[in-house]
């Protein structure tokens, strides 16, 4: 019951209510606050004489009163008005309670009205008015005054009994601060008093003399058992309230009703209503406590997260501990980028020199060999023979003059600067580091379902594979970006390909004759989600064909017509124009559809056909390794044409160009025309690096392996080592081959489909493009997809 406690308080003096009243609002004051806190005005400063003289209720503005409408002085004799105000030389302050309390008044000194005439005036009547401490609503009072106001029975009853519930000794209730216990009570007016306020406030004198004292405890039972007073009209003292008015929420006795005052009201009996309220209230308390209740459970959560909050917080450490290993990784882990970084700059600086001492070296050789050349014609120019100068003149003039073309454009310009070309882009690092943060542990409903591989729009070509996916249907997640996985193409690790938007990738560069995995996820802010099911693409298995295109070209158009439709359907090709073409796209119908929801197992369409010859298997029938020069990693001298087929240079000096595929897996073989051949130049044909000189034959450097071959003899070349001079050279439309055959790890030359010479290199291996080295008086044609040569077949089956 403590909790009730301040509702037993009054506003204003914040002790036990004593002979509590009941405002028209619904509060209550003990009635000796309320004549406290009276305001007297004159009529002439009424709010009706306020309102018509226009004085502003900001002149009083020290109450903060609330507009409201009139009360039926009918009822009750008192009024209540919005704006008024008492004289603003009042002081404000506040009660035990915190609310704000007026104290009373002091009237003015009397000054008495004289009449023209001379004669005195009776002084101006006053009024009463009461302000509500809580709701600050302001009360007009009528000639009753405080009389006029309902007494709070009720309350006084409630007090009482929480006051016998208190097993500590009782108070004074005249003490204003901190109360004495009582020593007397007083049976007539019903008061506790300590020794000091009985002195005070009941002396033994007077009419007081009369009054009955009792010890505290025996005054507690003589109240307890003292008969409850019965409840007495405000407006006829003699009648007690025996009815209710509906419409005025009172109630009233039996004059009152005789004399028409509530007349057309709504009237009750006073039990009855008295049944119903009751009944309306325990029924309002059910919900307020279901309210509590629900109070109640809400408070133990809270405790229990603070407990919670309090265990997290201990087990903090291990959080902090887990969070600074967190970070010391990403330090350690730029700490070896930097090593790597660091590793990469000394790395360009030694290639930087590397490469000007070599074109030192070699501009030193060229121009060791003009000073020569420049002192022999001098010396001849000595000579006085004319007809022996006449016999060596001319051949001295052409050497003279390609010597000086020799160090024409490029040659006395740099190759390498001296500026580090590298700027460390740390943007992205940055971003990612402002950016860490806490994510939330549980969101599974935020992310993205698994994507869809569309199975239909995925296939390879030679070494790349283009993969195409989506999201599933029924998915309502909207995914950020995806994340495409391939491994090694030997069933080792997955790495990451592809980071972005689109739903579509093409990756390019990967090992011919090689099986793939590859799978998709996809994210949004809230996290990534599942893998899709693992696609295996199997890429093209490169020249290792025993069937020549010849064989191919015969094929009947039906039954290429047949098959090329059977594969169109799963290749989402529409037309496959010839037996070639179709052999090409054949390959291609290998794994791309995981079996039976089974993520990582390859599925293969073996396609087979039969011509009057034995059953051929179509994965084995030609090559498939198309490709063209690259101008991309090209000396800028070298000129394209016929779709980057024919190259050239506008150079007198050796330059080198690259093909756009590098193998590093199965046989391949190309073919490269002489479109051109004049005053019997070295070009040099072969296999090299990515990172090759491409200002020097092919071959000087260690990134090359070739055969270089002017029109009476070939040698191979490798790292500037001239090896195997043979016999048989070249002329316009000559053909030179070329086949690398990784299962064997080597290299072989052909010069008109006839091997030249023995296996050119061994122990080939890595990435190797096909690669060319020219100058301006050469000009040649490369063709690809070719079967293995004659010679190359009948070696390796005689070896076998």
């Amino acid at each position: 019951m403590e909790a009730m406690e301040e509702e037993l308080k009054c506003p204003v003096c914040g002790s036990f209510y004593r002979e509590p009243i009941l405002l028209p609002c619904s509060h209550s004051l003990c009635l000796s606050c309320a004549r406290n806190i009276l305001v007297h005005t004159p009529d002439s400063e009424s709010p009706q004489s306020r309102r018509a003289s226009g004085l502003s209720s900001s002149d009083y503005d020290y109450l903060d009163l609330d507009k409201m409408s009139l009360y039926s002085e009918a009822d009750s004799g008192y009024g209540s008005y919005g704006g008024f105000a008492s004289a603003p030389t009042t002081p404000c302050q506040k009660s035990p309670n915190g609310v704000r309390v007026f104290p009373p008044t002091m009237p003015a000194p009397h000054q008495p009205h004289h009449h023209s005439s001379g004669a005195l005036l009776p002084p101006p009547p006053r009024h009463q008015c009461l302000t509500c401490p809580q709701c600050h609503r302001s009360l007009l009072l009528d000639d009753r005054g405080l009389r006029g106001f309902t007494k709070n029975r009720v309350l006084e009853g409630v007090i009482e009994r929480y006051q016998q519930s208190k097993a500590a000794a009782l108070r004074c209730q005249l003490c204003e601060k901190s109360p004495k216990e009582a020593t007397v009570m007083c049976e007539q007016c019903d008061v506790f008093y300590c020794e000091p306020c009985r002195l005070r406030c009941h002396p033994p004198r007077g009419p007081l003399a009369k009054h009955r004292l009792l010890p505290p405890a025996q005054g507690r039972v003589s109240r307890r058992l003292s008969p409850r007073k019965i409840s007495t009209c405000t407006d006829h003292e003699l009648e007690n309230h025996s009815m209710y008015c509906v419409q005025c929420k009172t109630p009233v006795c039996y004059q009152c009703l005789e004399e028409g005052r509530h007349h057309s009201h709504e009237v009750k009996a006073l039990g009855a209503m008295w049944k119903l309220h009751k009944s309306q209230l325990s029924q309002a308390l059910n919900g307020l406590s279901d309210r509590a209740k629900e109070a109640k459970e809400f408070l133990v959560q809270l405790r229990n997260m603070v407990q919670h909050i309090q265990v997290t917080q201990e087990n903090s450490v291990e959080f902090e501990a887990c969070l600074v290993a967190q970070c010391d990784a990403l330090i350690d882990a730029l700490n070896r980028r930097k090593v790597q970084l660091l590793a990469r700059v000394n790395k360009e600086h030694e290639h930087k020199l590397k490469v000007v001492r070599d074109q030192i070296s070699h501009c030193t050789v060229k121009l060791r060999q003009t000073t020569g050349l420049m002192e022999y014609c001098l010396e001849v120019i000595k000579e006085n023979d004319p007809s022996g100068f006449l016999q060596i003149s001319d051949a001295l003039i052409r050497r003279v003059h390609l010597t000086e073309d020799q160090w024409g454009k490029g040659t006395l310009t740099p190759r390498m600067t001296t500026d580090f070309d590298l700027n460390l882009d740390n943007g992205p690092l940055l971003q990612s580091i402002h950016q860490l943060d806490f994510v939330q542990m549980k969101v599974p409903s935020l992310v993205p379902a698994p994507p869809m591989l569309q199975l239909e729009e995925c296939c390879t070509h030679n070494n790349s594979a283009t993969l195409s996916w989506k999201q599933p249907p029924m998915s309502m997640v909207q995914a950020e970006g995806y994340i495409l996985e391939l491994d090694d193409g030997n069933g080792g690790q997955f790495r990451e390909v592809f980071v972005g938007k689109e739903t579509m990738c093409t990756v390019d560069g990967l090992h011919f004759n090689s099986t793939y995995n590859a799978r998709v996820k996809a994210f949004n802010k809230a996290g990534v989600s599942q893998y899709s099911k693992t696609l295996v693409l199997q890429t093209s298995e490169g020249s290792f064909s025993r069937m020549s295109a010849n064989l191919a070209a015969e094929m009947s158009a039906t039954l290429a017509a047949e098959m090329s439709a059977t594969l169109a359907a799963r290749l989402q090709v529409s037309t496959l124009p010839s037996p070639l073409d179709f052999l090409q796209h054949s390959d291609q119908e290998a794994c791309v559809s995981p079996v039976d929801n089974q993520p990582g197992v390859p599925f293969f369409y073996s396609a087979r056909c039969s011509y009057g010859k034995p059953t051929v298997d179509i994965k084995k029938l030609v090559a498939v390794a198309w490709f063209a020069f690259d101008p991309g990693s090209a000396h800028s001298d070298i000129i394209f044409s016929n779709d980057n087929l024919t190259v050239t240079c506008n150079s007198y000096d050796d330059r080198v160009v690259l093909g756009k595929t590098g193998f590093s897996k199965g046989v391949h073989y190309w073919e490269l025309t002489i479109d051109r051949y004049d005053n019997h130049p070295d070009p040099a044909f072969g296999v090299a690096r990515i990172e090759v000189m491409k200002d020097v034959m092919l071959g000087k450097d260690d990134k090359a392996w070739a055969m270089y071959v002017d029109n009476n003899r070939s040698w191979f070349m490798h790292n500037n080592s001239h090896t195997n001079r043979t016999e048989g050279g070249i002329t316009k439309g000559a053909t030179v081959g070329v086949l690398l055959d990784f299962t064997r790890r080597t290299l072989t030359f052909s010069i008109n489909e006839e091997q030249q010479g023995p296996v050119a290199f061994e122990s080939m291996e890595g990435l190797l493009f096909p690669a060319v080295s020219l100058n301006r008086n050469v000009q040649v044609t490369l063709h690809t997809g070719l079967p293995i040569p004659g010679f190359y077949t009948s070696r390796a089956s005689i070896q076998s």
